[in-house]
């Protein structure tokens, strides 16, 4: 991101609160629900800010996870002609600290889920469980600390198949998946458990997280080497919200460590990206970042800390083995994965949080997936935020993308 924004975004994180948006809870009792979009219906929401406005027709879903999370999810199933979609149905599943807004940022012509819609592709977009507008639980609040008690183990076991059954039941249709970052993640360790949903027709992964023990970002290695995340849940802070006071705190700390200069803050931490567009701050500033648990948090920080892919670590042997039956935490073996599974992946040179030496790691676990099913992409000047925010990426990325979708 340019200087100018990178800016903003640490002004942002200093005002803290001040930029914050309204909630708006869902409950339906706990049922899936719909509601086609109309004017005064959920006016705050993604399809009123950042679907409708383009002249783009959109439905605000929720769905409800086996461990009670209502989770919002938009669908936007035509293109700006109208035309009903003519393929198959694609679900948009963001990163770390986003929300479902991580897709719309951009230009109609410049997003992924509008590109998506104007090629006859069914689009949905999830919002993991804790962000602006999947706050809602069939019997816990945000206030109560168990609501928090998540890793990204619980994305893996009950947010993926959730969503995607839920797009499949919807649609009558097996489904594409995109995520990037965090929302990589979340499907490479479903299926290095061995599972392939039968719903799925194909994964891609942008800026791939698995391996982070070679993560370049200064900002995030120094705050997983200072246990910030972990000092923050020892503290009972159980949401980790990059607006709050003690969040706030702790970056500053970590900002007066040599190496970390937090004037350029979004290159310290996901690293320079090439292609972004600064008119966009407002849009930006206005949604993200968004907040996700503190353990969530932690789990990531053992990940950059041990370099490798394991189920979170309660760091203590009694703890360890009541949750996993072992003393250490189970593996997520990326040779695992089915070779069947057709794989679209792109990364970047410049990305500091998907470095690409860790993703060599992964490819090198994948070496003996099916190469008629599997696509690796490198984009030599792209950084973390180029692959969802990048002007270019239309070209670079998404055509690329769309030609894989086609082949399947």
């Amino acid at each position: 991101m340019t200087n100018t924004l990178t800016c903003v975004f640490l002004v942002f994180l200093s005002c803290g609160l001040a930029f914050g948006a309204r909630t708006k809870l869902f409950s339906l009792n706990g049922q899936h629900g719909k509601s086609t979009f109309t004017p005064t219906d959920d006016a705050d929401g993604i399809c009123a800010t950042r679907v409708a406005i383009y002249g783009y027709t959109c439905e605000e879903h929720t769905v409800t996870t086996p461990d009670g999370y209502i989770l919002s999810m938009q669908r936007i199933p035509t293109g700006i002609s109208g035309a009903a979609a003519s393929r198959p149905p694609v679900l948009l599943q963001h990163g770390l600290l986003m929300d479902g807004i991580t897709w719309l940022l951009n230009a109609p012509d410049e997003s992924l889920a509008f590109i998506l819609a104007d090629n006859g592709f069914d689009v949905w977009i999830a919002n993991t469980r804790g962000t602006r507008y999947s706050r809602g639980h069939t019997s816990l609040s945000p206030d109560d600390s168990v609501y928090w008690d998540w890793s990204w183990d619980e994305l893996v076991t009950n947010e993926f198949p959730a969503t995607l059954q839920y797009v499949h039941d919807q649609t009558g249709q097996n489904l594409h998946y995109v995520g990037h970052s965090l929302g990589t993640l979340i499907p490479l360790a479903s299926f290095a458990q061995g599972k392939k949903p039968d719903m799925l027709i194909s994964a891609a992964l942008m800026s791939p997280i698995a391996y982070l023990g070679q993560v370049s970002s200064p900002l995030a290695k120094a705050a997983a080497d200072s246990f910030l995340a972990e000092d923050l849940y020892w503290l009972g802070v159980n949401e980790f919200d990059p607006k709050g006071i003690a969040v706030l705190k702790l970056l500053k700390l970590i900002c007066n460590k040599p190496g970390v200069d937090c004037f350029d803050l979004m290159t310290t931490f996901t690293g320079k990206n090439c292609c972004l567009n600064s008119s966009n701050t407002e849009v930006f500033l206005a949604n993200e970042p968004q907040s996700t648990s503190t353990k969530n948090m932690v789990h990531l920080a053992q990940m950059m800390r041990g370099g490798t892919i394991a189920m979170y670590d309660y760091e203590d042997s009694d703890d360890n083995m009541k949750h996993y039956g072992q003393t250490t935490p189970p593996v997520y073996n990326m040779t695992s994965i089915p070779s069947s599974i057709p794989l679209f992946l792109s990364y970047g040179g410049e990305d500091a949080l998907s470095d690409a030496n860790d993703v060599q790691i992964l490819l090198g676990s994948l070496k003996n997936h099916d190469g008629h099913q599997f696509v690796v992409q490198y984009q030599y000047n792209y950084a973390h935020a180029d692959f969802v925010m990048g002007v270019n990426a239309n070209q670079i990325v998404y055509d690329p993308l769309m030609a894989f979708f086609n082949s399947q």
